[in-house]
């Protein structure tokens, strides 16, 4: 059809489902019957293993959810979030009042098990997930850098855990009802090697013995019902799926998810806006690992945490810096959701709300829903590159700085190994790598050079756990021979190791 643009007729279908909901959202509370008849027409995707399918646009915990200011009532940014249809919804220990939020607009929808009304249909119908910055379950706090930022929430991370349980669900003291659960806890922030393994101590081998006990294998208690780690005596279901997120660096999260034999981890949390080239990207290294091991994949730090507008590229530290306007004439918002929503892989994308209105223009709640109703495929790879440009505009496309690793040109090969042994007379030499680390282009290949000469090549694939690539080199002589690795994107940029030379036989 000549002139035929998916995204636009999309948008146009999307929004003459929803005016009338839209304008229906300004004229009164929360209706049940209104909101199932908003949640059928937002677009969803499913999330990998998770086996739930999440609204394109999640609502996320921080903005005005946790640094409100004084003219702001998160519980009604909750509430009109529940009446959009938004099915996602993100909060953690680290912020501030908003779990206490959500367990106030958790009453007026009836989401309060053993509570009089309680409607577990419609609690199954959302899922829920808060974070921990807790980096063990036993121990380990004299080495644990995020203890001392948790806000006083626990000693450890059954302490988090339940202590979201009762803010949410309970007395905000500590009691909670049978039957509350969390959809989804994520071990918050990983950014360091150092994290990883303290979130791992006793993983592998769990003994209720052990001085130190990890974060990891505490949640898998309050998932399983088990009391491996000694500190689930009650065999409490609490948790459903587990999963982490990471903000600053994809070789660290790369790692956080290699190092799960087990596929303990069904989701992340991972920053992604059309900034993300400018910096160490998430959308060519991380992502695709997630993708390619079936993980739900949740978008944040769609805006830079604000710094796209007029914010500064910093934390935030309290309301006065809280972004409630909707985007801008230079920046559309729309530009920015739609980007994030089209890096492949990603399911949802959780945005802080700022401002709601009864003016739909003027409602960033609303708008983002708009923007949000978009195909996984719409944008074509010239698209986003238009978008990027327009982030530039966006503190010269530094808004990132604060909170991801700085930008790395492509990677040569890790660690190449060579073995050779005799099969049948042959002369086999067997070359070993772990994957190359993709600067702002995907990588497409590696090419295996003996001796200055090309002699192989192997196409590049995400990499799903520490399970090196391999390529088989025959040989028919027994002299000496020198071999390097080189890595290919698809700029054709390329980065090489340094030679190995391998011994006459």
């Amino acid at each position: 059809m000549k002139g035929f643009n998916k995204k636009e007729y999309t948008r146009r279908q999307f929004i003459k489902k929803t005016a009338l909901t839209a304008a229906g959202l300004s004229l009164g509370p929360f209706i049940h019957i209104g909101r199932a008849k908003a949640a059928a027409s937002l677009m969803k995707r499913p999330m990998g293993r998770l086996n739930f399918e999440a609204t394109t646009l999640g609502l996320g915990g921080q903005a005005s959810l946790q640094w409100t200011p004084v003219n702001v009532d998160p519980v009604k940014i909750i509430l009109k979030a529940f009446a959009s249809g938004i099915n996602y919804y993100d909060t953690s220990n680290f912020y501030d009042d908003s779990q206490l939020h959500y367990g106030k607009a958790f009453r007026r929808l009836d989401l309060i098990p053993e509570t009089p009304g309680y409607n577990e249909t419609l609690r199954r119908s959302i899922f829920l997930t808060s974070k921990t910055c807790l980096r063990f379950g036993k121990g380990g706090w004299k080495n644990d850098v995020m203890y001392n930022l948790t806000n006083g929430s626990g000693t450890h991370a059954v302490s988090d855990v339940k202590r979201t349980l009762s803010q949410i669900f309970g007395d905000g003291k500590g009691a909670y009802p049978k039957g509350a659960y969390l959809d989804m806890v994520l071990m918050h922030a990983v950014t360091s090697t150092e994290d990883i393994d303290a979130l791992y101590a006793g993983y592998e081998n769990t003994d209720q013995k052990a001085e130190t006990i990890g974060t990891l294998a505490t949640l898998i208690d309050l998932r399983d019902g088990t009391n491996l780690t000694g500190l689930n005596p009650g065999e409490e279901r609490l948790v459903r799926h587990i999963g982490f997120s990471g903000h600053a660096s994809p070789a660290v999260m790369m790692e956080m998810i290699h190092r799960d034999t087990r596929k303990v981890l069904e989701g992340m949390l991972v920053a992604i806006n059309a900034n993300d080239r400018n910096y160490f990207n998430m959308q060519y290294n991380i992502i695709p690992v997630a993708e390619a091991n079936n993980m739900g994949i949740i978008g944040m730090k769609v805006f830079a945490d604000g710094a796209m507008y007029e914010k500064p590229a910093v934390m935030t530290q309290g309301p006065h810096m809280v972004v409630r306007r909707v985007g801008s004439e230079k920046l559309p918002s729309r530009k920015l959701v739609e980007y994030s929503l089209t890096t492949p892989g990603i399911h949802t994308a959780i945005i802080g709300t700022g401002h709601i209105d009864n003016d739909p223009k003027a409602c960033q709640l609303t708008q983002n829903l708009l923007s949000a109703q978009i195909m996984p495929d719409a944008y074509t790879v010239s698209d986003r590159r238009e978008v990027e440009r327009l982030a530039l505009s966006a503190k010269e496309g530094k808004t990132n700085g604060f909170f991801q690793v700085e930008k790395q040109a492509l990677g040569a090969p890790r660690d190449l190994t060579l073995a050779q042994e005799r099969e049948d007379k042959k002369r086999m030499i067997r070359l070993k790598w772990q994957t190359s680390y993709a600067g702002d282009e995907p990588i497409m290949h590696y090419e295996i050079w003996r001796d200055n000469m090309k002699v192989g090549q192997v196409a590049h694939k995400p990499q799903l756990a520490r399970v090196p690539f391999t390529h088989e080199d025959i040989l028919s002589d027994n002299n000496s021979h020198t071999y390097r690795l080189v890595t290919v994107d698809a700029s054709e940029r390329t980065a090489k190791t340094e030679e190995i030379r391998l011994a006459g036989i």
